[in-house]
């Protein structure tokens, strides 16, 4: 799940930084699954969080980014797709400016070196290609602005085929990026991490937003770890 970070990923980084990014500030691009309730929120607030024995090294992660993980992104919302996050009507009024896209907001405002990019929520009706289209733009635009993009597989299928995380590791590999494999990750949970109650094939379960959060941290950890 945690993945090596190549020259590459390295280069990306350090261009940024040179350009004004900010090390400290990690940021977040996506949908419900990556709202600050759900999604590495408690980091900023301890005592709501606690490390498995061995895993303490990753406290001085959730030091050094401190008042990140509970801060509230432009380019984070509920039903946000791949195409959202690029349109100027999604934005919000009150964070970003006129004619802004929610990326581009986001990366005014906050500045960050390092971001998650997990865009879960599909396109009905359409296909993975034009997943892959929007996510190409996304990640130039962010690649562009010298962060260092970590793009999410997911742990649900609605697409019945996988496409979308083959389309993610295959963007991953060709940009020379890291990939977060979320969806190896809740394979040995149970009903690989979905959400047996709502049975609706997208929701996932708290044990599972448990190790989404921990394993993005370990990423995070890592890219980190290897820019510095």
């Amino acid at each position: 799940m945690v993945p090596v970070i190549t020259h590459r990923a390295i280069e990306i980084y350090n261009k940024g930084i040179a350009q004004g990014n900010i090390a400290n500030h990690f940021g977040k691009i996506g949908d419900c699954q990556c709202v600050n309730a759900s999604f590495m929120g408690f980091y900023d607030h301890p005592g709501r969080y606690a490390f498995p024995k061995g895993y303490e090294s990753l406290q001085e992660t959730v030091n050094y980014f401190a008042g990140s993980f509970d801060r509230v992104s432009a380019a984070v919302k509920g039903g946000f797709n791949v195409a959202s996050v690029l349109t100027p009507l999604q934005s919000d009024p009150k964070l970003c400016n006129s004619g802004e896209t929610p990326l581009q907001c986001e990366f005014r405002l906050h500045r960050p070196g390092i971001v998650f990019i997990s865009m879960e929520t599909g396109f009905e009706g359409r296909t993975a290609d034009t997943y892959e289209k929007y996510m190409v733009r996304i990640i130039d635009f962010v690649i562009d602005k010298g962060a260092l993009p970590i793009l999410a597989t997911k742990a649900d299928n609605v697409e019945g085929n996988h496409a979308i995380n083959l389309v993610t590791a295959k963007l991953a590999y060709k940009y020379d990026i890291p990939l977060w494999n979320f969806w190896r990750a809740v394979q040995v949970l149970p009903n690989k991490g979905m959400d047996s109650d709502r049975a609706d094939g997208f929701h996932i379960s708290v044990e599972a937003w448990n190790v989404r959060s921990f394993t993005a941290l370990q990423v995070l950890d890592a890219a980190w770890r290897a820019v510095r």
